[in-house]
């Protein structure tokens, strides 16, 4: 598979937490009040990363994508049934 972006993350959110893939690393979890929120922000900024995806899930996304967007992270949101559908066909 090509790389668009080479420093890029995928974030999956949650109500209680949220899960951080970067390439090469574990999938690092973070729970979902504003102080971890930070924390997940300053692991993308030591990581190198400029760019997030991340499904809008209710409105669990908000303060995340406002925290990404204040710290200089292109914060990318993405719609869940066309991830679904792209997993799918990878899987054929």
């Amino acid at each position: 598979m090509r790389k668009i972006h080479t420093h890029a993350a995928g974030i999956d959110i949650g109500a209680r937490k949220i899960f951080v893939g970067l390439e090469g690393k574990e999938v690092k979890s973070f729970e979902t009040f504003t102080d971890d929120l930070e924390l997940a922000a300053d692991y993308l900024i030591q990581n190198n990363i400029s760019t997030v995806a991340m499904e809008a899930t209710g409105v669990y996304w908000i303060i995340l994508y406002n925290i990404l967007q204040e710290r200089g992270i292109d914060v990318w949101l993405v719609d869940g049934r066309s991830t679904k559908q792209s997993r799918e066909e990878k899987q054929m």
